[in-house]
């Protein structure tokens, strides 16, 4: 195995953070393995040689014709690369909209397909299984319900954990990291994370800002502290915050210190809710799409909740307010009730403890490393 070589192909920012952790993992177990890439700059720091020539993708929903343009673009950039090169495994995490499609080229050149993190076949898209079965040689996957899925439909499978057990901290000194981000040591602290695209701080942070100024107007000693993603810039940010006339600190890059700090927090859906989770700070959570996106979706979920702390949680934890029932007035009306009931804020923080025990233990990140490396041995 000395002359091993490995692929690791992201997409989203949270996929770029669990490659370059799985990257970690591997070269830890086998020294001289090498390993080339897609991701950003958690990968680069990692030791992953990136693929270059690729567009950056930034689109939730139906993309436009230029986002069409440059996933085509990438594709072919990659065929080429999976066409040329001598691989002993490809390692696809998330992102299934681009990476079920370049699984299936991967498979085509003679690769061996792995995918860690799972395409979500249990809310929607059930259909993916028979391409999943055709080219995936083996599915690692960190939600405890998925491996039953996955098994029951003849896909070898493995539950390796949540690889954020690994990263996030069971305490934290609230007070401690309020003096570290500049915020007040007193008074409400709403934190607000509105994901790690363009489109969704387009969407959603102006109507958390709106709501924000709702609440402050029953806490007037409020103050906001936005957790801004890697992949969001600046200027993105600064945009609506010039637009409003609240007291708001942005912290780049430091998701847990936010949650951690803050006493609520308005989500994104998606990881950030399963991260504020382990935090234990509670939350309620946000989302918008495109109205076609919506009524597509709705056509295609098969489960009850959206959130994945819900999911976990096998009920409905934290308040999901999706689409048009995502309006300042709802999310300040919800974001209230629990500020002023003091038992149900704590009842939501008490299940939301619980979630850790559910998500298996820590070292997700080098279990899902020892498979890898089996599968690209055998």
């Amino acid at each position: 195995m000395a002359g091993l070589s490995i692929m690791i192909v992201t997409g989203e920012a949270s996929g770029d953070l669990h490659g370059a952790n799985l990257a970690k993992a591997l070269k830890e177990l086998r020294p001289g393995v090498r390993l080339v890439g897609v991701g950003g700059q958690h990968m680069r720091a990692a030791g992953v040689e990136l693929v270059q020539g690729l567009h950056r993708l930034d689109v939730v929903g139906i993309p436009g014709p230029l986002m069409i343009w440059k996933g085509l673009a990438n594709m072919s950039t990659l065929k080429r690369f999976f066409r040329r090169e001598s691989l002993d495994g490809v390692v696809f995490v998330d992102n299934p909209s681009m990476n079920l499609r370049l699984a299936r080229v991967a498979a085509k050149f003679g690769h061996r397909v792995i995918y860690y993190i799972a395409p979500q076949i249990w809310a929607w898209g059930r259909h993916r299984i028979n391409l999943i079965k055709r080219v995936v040689r083996r599915m690692i996957v960190i939600l405890p319900f998925e491996e039953s899925i996955y098994r029951d439909a003849n896909v070898p499978c493995s539950f390796v954990g949540h690889p954020l057990l690994d990263d996030v901290a069971q305490r934290h000194d609230a007070v401690g990291l309020r003096k570290q981000l500049g915020l007040p040591v007193r008074g409400l602290i709403l934190g607000v994370l509105p994901g790690s695209r363009h489109s969704e701080i387009q969407s959603l942070l102006p109507i958390m800002l709106e709501a924000a100024g709702r609440i402050r107007e029953s806490f007037p000693d409020l103050h906001c502290v936005i957790g801004q993603a890697p992949t969001v810039a600046a200027e993105w940010v600064n945009e609506v915050i010039d637009q409003k006339t609240l007291p708001v600190t942005v912290v780049p890059n430091r998701p847990e210190e936010v949650m951690a700090a803050a006493d609520l927090l308005l989500v994104a859906s998606g990881t950030a809710t399963l991260q504020a989770a382990l935090v234990g700070t509670p939350m309620i959570l946000a989302y918008r799409v495109s109205r076609l996106t919506y009524l597509l979706a709705r056509m295609l979920l098969t489960v009850e909740h959206v959130g994945l702390v819900n999911l976990v949680a096998g009920r409905g934890v934290v308040p999901e307010l999706l689409q048009s029932e995502m309006t300042a007035e709802q999310l300040s009306a919800e974001a209230l009730r629990l500020l002023k009931d003091r038992t149900r804020y704590d009842q939501m923080r008490d299940a939301l403890g619980g979630i850790r025990a559910k998500l298996g233990s820590p070292g997700a990140s080098l279990r899902a490393a020892e498979v890898v490396l089996t599968e690209c041995q055998a």
